[in-house]
């Protein structure tokens, strides 16, 4: 099993927190640790992307790297809370 990233530890505990119903759900069908994996691989993948384009744009990495987190965080990992 491929242990997870940064970025999947930081969603499995948000999700535990947030959205308990979907991982009940995807731990019964076995596709919790899949799941995690998928949304840090996208996360990386968008926010290597989105690095780049800020750095042609004069940011520092630094700052490349802080406003690509801020932009697709909660797109995979810090998921709106379950209602």
């Amino acid at each position: 099993m491929t242990p997870l990233t940064q970025y999947g530890r930081i969603a499995e505990k948000h999700w535990r927190q947030h959205c308990p119903k979907m991982v009940r759900e995807l731990e019964q069908k076995g596709l919790l640790h899949q799941t995690l994996l998928e949304a840090e691989e996208k996360t990386k993948d968008e926010m290597a992307t989105l690095r780049q384009e800020l750095m042609k744009q004069g940011k520092t990495a630094q700052q490349a790297q802080t406003q690509a987190w801020e932009m697709v965080r909660e797109k995979y990992i810090l998921l709106p809370p379950e209602s």
